[in-house]
């Protein structure tokens, strides 16, 4: 049982510096897809939401602002973190990069030390789970280190693939999911599941969060998903 690796979306015009920042993301875990240009990653952000966007501020066809502003200002995509890369490094670029929504902001030439080490605190923010801090929900916890799962302090028997489910929903409570992005989610991109799949699951999921008792906390979204809360 195990978390979901982090899903970052790395945007970058230039070959060589988005090659050497793939590889510096997949060598620290991270599952990584990447775009040449604004207009790709918005693409790429519809057909499966990221854990965390880096972006490049110079590119053609659609800027790494613009591709900042648009993410922030949908309701779907605006909690994702955004690290903006620019080689403007004067204090009014920061602040327009920064007030455009953008979570940190890091001046070219950097160090890929720094960098890691930032990626890895906004999805400490973003994901608290990847960070092996325990998650809650009115009187469910979850422990991420321990895999222990509680409600109303007795203790609960999850398979694994509702444990992953669980973590899912309990990093974002009342955020719907569709059963797409909880298939990306929970199964991974890569393997083909049925998405009716996600409703068993859920059922399962239903039935050990409430083997002591207590109401179910999932919420059925009509046309749309699941919630939790």
């Amino acid at each position: 049982m195990s978390v979901a690796h982090p899903q970052i979306l790395l945007v970058e015009d230039e070959p060589a510096q988005r090659e050497v920042l793939a590889y510096n993301l997949s060598s620290e875990g991270f599952e990584v897809r990447q775009a040449e240009n604004g207009e790709e990653a918005i693409l790429l952000v519809a057909e499966a939401l990221p854990d965390l966007v880096i972006l490049d501020w110079m590119m053609p066809l659609l800027s790494g602002i613009e591709v900042c502003r648009q993410l922030k200002t949908r309701e779907d995509t605006r909690h994702i973190p955004v690290i903006m890369l620019s080689a403007r490094s004067e204090d009014v670029d920061t602040v327009r990069g920064l007030e455009t929504g953008a979570d940190d902001y890091v001046v070219k030439p950097y160090s890929m030390r720094e960098l890691m080490a930032r990626v890895r605190t906004q999805l400490r923010r973003a994901r608290p789970a990847t960070g092996g801090s325990a998650l809650s929900f009115d009187d469910i916890t979850l422990d991420p280190e321990t895999h222990r799962v509680s409600r109303a302090e007795q203790p609960l028997n999850l398979g694994p693939t509702e444990y992953r489910l669980l973590v899912t929903l309990l990093e974002r409570p009342g955020r719907v999911f569709s059963r797409d992005q909880l298939l990306d989610n929970v199964w991974g991109r890569d393997i083909y599941v049925d998405t009716r799949t996600v409703d068993v699951h859920i059922a399962r999921l239903r039935k050990a969060l409430t083997q002591h008792g207590g109401n179910d906390p999932i919420r059925t979204v009509r046309g749309a998903g699941y919630a939790l809360g």
